[in-house]
């Protein structure tokens, strides 16, 4: 009822606004003011003509749209199309492995957003290990040379695809009769990362084809990307409280012969070596928080991605349009990550060890053990992408009505396919002091260099690492039909359509241990890692610097090899039931989605607008493993594969209005209710436990989902040519909000042998959660060929007892200078944006510091056709710092490089 009345209120508001409007100016022409020449003729090209593109698709919009061009087939103006993205305001990225991949649209969870490619759910999945399916789209498959625009909606509109709260975008391809009758476009690159000290051939080709009378049309394109990504950093994983060192947060092992932490009274006491003023600091602190392993990390992938297209089309009649389309993308992320720590949180190596610590603020800085545990964890994974479009569009364009028909089938595999993994020992006395963060996140100090030495670590035969499988599918079936009636007047057109979409996503989690490995690091051909290793750190000392690393290949080679096996022994096979993490992590999610949708299109004078409403039906059947009650979830008797359906219905009405308030002043306002379904990870049975710290998480098929009321306004000032100056503000008023929240669950403890209390993290509806904010944007062409884009979004968003939302940065800023002149331009960008929340692990409250990020591209045009770049991307070499709770307790703080990339581009 209240977005009824809202919308009855805005309308008629509307409508007196638009009559005084009218008063003022009868003569309101909608398109930009023009720039002419002696010959009355208008020539834009370049930078220039892409930035022309993406004012005039936004000013003719009738929702708030922000929009990005590419300057000339083939030719984005960046690498990434999501780094394309943060020019757009209330856009921001997350740059984990060092390039966009997550977008942010108006401070809201990238799951919160929804991606189309021509309208159309693209299927995708995931490379990482620990990434598990969801609804967030990754944009490093995407080749920028297919894209000629991108269009972001932050107001819907009812013939949309809904699921978005936040924003929707949409990707829009070249078509082959939208081009020359014969076009060619191509490039060939160099990519060079000074952190890996890698270079790697780029290069794509576009060759589109029609008629001379326009009625058939060929289009095919290739890219290949490649890049060999080194990522260095110091990570931590979970934290415990110093209580742990006294025997009372251990994991359950403190009561036991192992760990004789009571005297004769049975009183907790401190380890035997922490006396003193160590016994005294630690029975004061017993709360105070500290890394439960501590160290360095080493990551090296080798990304390759390739970018396959084709369309068709045929004009049998001018008013028929019949295509076809299909899309491929073959990617490869096998990497391996190398982490080399100290564990002063183990329970059955150094929970005693403990010989000195000091303690400000609840936050342990700095701890000393004596022959405690250190670990060197080498996992090397195989992991790919690949994803297969085929889709068909009848289009039937009359005089009074338009008819689209369009249906397709997108499938997608991917995940870590396999992993090799094994587990160095090594015990040593060590300080692990992490005093100095957030600016120097952390040291570990050994007497003698152990993190040169590999000799010094070694495999144990009891548990000396696993294999493991991880497979994912995705899948998505669509058919849609729309009809629209065309009408003269202040009513230009009424829509009404259908869409039927099936979903289909699942995960295969599988594993088994590997024992009986009896072998030093320093047979798997070790080296001293690269001089630049941690460059740009503050804080580090010589022996983290100079650490040792394994050659992967050497290492998966010895254990698939199975020489480390007894005689006549089999080799192991991965199993679903080989750990309850596994068994649970098998799980199929099927949504069956029924849309129908009416929306008129209205135009008065400076009035313009729309109004309708989508209506959807959603089936949801979620299946997975889940452990029977009372059993030990260690073999398969224990499981039972179990099936969880849901069935909502959503009414979503919507409004958009633009006002011509003068020439070149424009007025907009929307409302809007939105739905976003939850992560289909989340939706599961599955969850994970950590037997020695007594955490886990999991999923929650019983989820509703996320359901918002949208407000949007803007006002766009078209001050010159190619100019504006725009300030929007935002409301979300979101209801339903899916957090983290942590319960105690009981399941069998592995290293225990009995049943154990977990504090289990799993995703709740947690009420209501609000987004607020505004944004103002800045672009236009200066004299002497400068020009420059600015923009700054405020977004304040907050759950329920003021919860953080995951990746909402309150502030975020993107200023784009440029200059173009002749065959030479130069432009630089520059985007920052402030801390943000990313979700719940092992308990702790996640967040990633402040990140900025600056890139150049300068072009010399040889001739009208042949044009070379040189592009320099995170020049400054960003640091990207998460951390527990508070900055002084670094979770991962990574650096991933600068990246050079010089290309030739023909475009015939």
């Amino acid at each position: 009822m209240r977005i009824r009345a809202l919308l009855i209120g805005t309308a008629s508001s509307v409508a007196l606004l638009a009559s005084a409007a009218h008063a003022q100016s009868q003569d309101t022409d909608a398109a930009p003011a023009a720039e002419t020449q002696d010959n009355g003729e208008i020539v834009v090209t370049g930078f220039r003509a892409s930035l022309a593109a993406a004012i005039e698709t936004k000013r003719n919009a009738d929702a708030i749209v922000d929009s990005v061009s590419a300057e000339d087939v083939g030719k984005f103006p960046n690498t990434n199309v999501a780094e394309a993205l943060t020019l757009v305001p209330g856009v921001t990225v997350d740059r984990q492995f060092g390039q966009g991949e997550k977008v942010s649209i108006l401070g809201t969870d990238p799951a919160l957003n929804r991606t189309l490619l021509n309208g159309q759910t693209v299927a995708s999945a995931d490379w990482f290990i620990l990434d598990s399916p969801g609804r967030t789209f990754n944009y490093a498959l995407l080749a920028p040379q297919l894209v000629g625009r991108v269009d972001v909606y932050k107001s819907p509109e009812a013939r949309i695809d809904e699921g978005s709260i936040g924003g929707t975008v949409n990707v829009n391809t070249r078509h082959p009769l939208d081009l020359k009758p014969f076009t060619l476009a191509g490039s060939l690159g160099y990519l060079y990362n000074d952190r890996s000290e890698k270079g790697d051939i780029q290069g794509s080709i576009l060759g589109s084809w029609h008629n001379e009378s326009g009625t058939l049309g060929l289009l095919a394109s290739f890219q290949r990307s490649k890049d060999r990504l080194r990522r260095d950093g110091l990570e931590s994983y979970g934290t415990i409280g110093a209580d742990f060192w006294s025997g009372v947060n251990d994991g359950g092992a403190g009561n036991s012969s192992l760990l004789p932490f009571r005297d004769e009274d049975g009183n907790i006491t401190a380890p035997a070596n922490c006396v003193d003023a160590c016994a005294a600091t630690l029975a004061a602190n017993p709360d105070a928080k500290f890394p439960n392993a501590f160290g360095t990390s080493y990551f090296e992938q080798d990304r390759e991605r390739l970018t396959y297209s084709a369309e068709a089309q045929w004009k049998p009649v001018p008013e028929l349009t019949v295509s076809v389309d299909w899309l491929r993308i073959d990617a490869t992320y096998d990497n391996l990550n190398q982490s080399l720590f100290a564990f002063p949180g183990n329970v059955w190596n150094s929970a005693r060890q403990l010989t000195d610590l000091t303690v400000e603020d609840g936050i342990v800085k700095q701890a000393s053990f004596t022959h405690a545990l250190s670990v060197l964890d080498a996992q090397y994974r195989i992991a790919e992408m690949h994803s297969q479009t085929f889709h068909g569009k009848l289009a039937w364009e009359g005089v009074n009505w338009n008819l689209n028909v369009e249906g397709g089938v997108s499938d997608a595999d991917g995940g870590t396919k396999h992993q090799v993994f094994l587990e160095f020992l090594n015990w040593s006395d060590y300080t692990v002091d992490i005093s100095g963060a957030p600016k120097s996140p952390g040291t570990i100090s050994y007497p003698t260099n152990v993190l040169g030495n590999p000799a010094a670590f070694a495999t144990d035969p009891g548990w000396s690492g696993n294999l493991v499988d991880k497979p994912t599918t995705d899948k998505e079936r669509y058919g849609q039909a729309d009809l629209t009636f065309k009408f003269d007047g202040s009513l230009k057109s009424i829509q009404i359509g259908y869409k039927y979409r099936r979903h289909e996503t699942g995960q295969r989690y599988s594993g088994v241990t590997v024992a009986g490995v009896n072998a030093p690091a320093s047979l798997f051909d070790p080296s001293t890692v690269k001089d630049n290793y941690l460059t740009g750190f503050d804080g580090i000392n010589d022996q983290m610097a100079g650490r040792f690393k394994i050659d992967g290949d050497s290492m998966v080679d010895y254990v698939e090899s199975g020489q480390w096996l007894p005689a006549g022994t089999t080799f192991p096979v991965p199993s679903q039931f080989s750990a309850a993490e596994f068994t649970a992590g098998n799980w199929d999610v099927t949504e069956d989605i029924h849309a129908v949708y009416a929306q008129v299109n209205f135009q008065q004078g400076p009035l313009r607008g729309n109004i309708g409403a989508r209506y959807v039906n959603t089936s949801s059947d979620s299946v997975g493993f889940v452990c029977k009650p009372g059993a030990l979830c260690n073999s398969e008797p224990d499981w039972v594969w179990q099936s969880t359906k849901k069935k909502y219905d959503n009414l979503l009405p919507s409004i958009n209005i633009a006002i011509d308030l003068k020439k070149d002043l424009i007025f907009r306002a929307a409302a809007s209710q939105v739905i976003s379904r939850p992560n289909y990870a989340d939706m599961t049975n599955y969850f994970w436990l950590s037997d020695q710290i007594l955490t886990g998480g999991g999923g929650n098929p019983n989820l509703d989902p996320y359901e918002s009321t949208n407000y949007n306004a803007s006002l766009e000032w078209y001050f010159a040519p190619r100019a504006i100056l725009s300030a929007e503000v935002f409301y979300k008023d979101i209801s339903n909000y899916i957090l983290q929240q942590t319960a105690p669950e009981q399941y069998f403890n592995q290293s225990t042998g009995g049943v154990t209390t977990y504090d289990i993290s799993r995703p709740y509806n947690a009420g209501s959660a609000e987004v607020k904010g505004f944004a103002v944007a800045y672009q236009q062409n200066l004299p002497l060929g400068f020009g420059v884009l600015a923009n700054y979004t405020y977004a304040d968003g907050h759950g329920q007892d003021g919860a953080d939302l995951p990746y909402n940065s309150k502030h975020q800023v993107s200023f784009s200078p440029f200059f173009e002149n002749g065959p030479f331009a130069l432009r630089g960008t520059y985007t920052w944006r402030s801390k943000y929340f990313t979700g719940i692990d092992r308990a702790d409250q996640m967040y990633v510091r402040d990140t900025a990020n600056v890139d150049v591209s300068a072009t010399y045009n040889i001739t009208k056709e042949i044009g070379l770049t040189i592009s320099g991307m995170n020049l400054t070499d960003s640091q990207y710092y998460a951390y527990a709770n508070t900055p002084q307790l670094p979770r991962g703080v990574y650096k991933t490089g600068r990246k050079l990339l010089a290309t030739v581009n023909v475009n015939f």
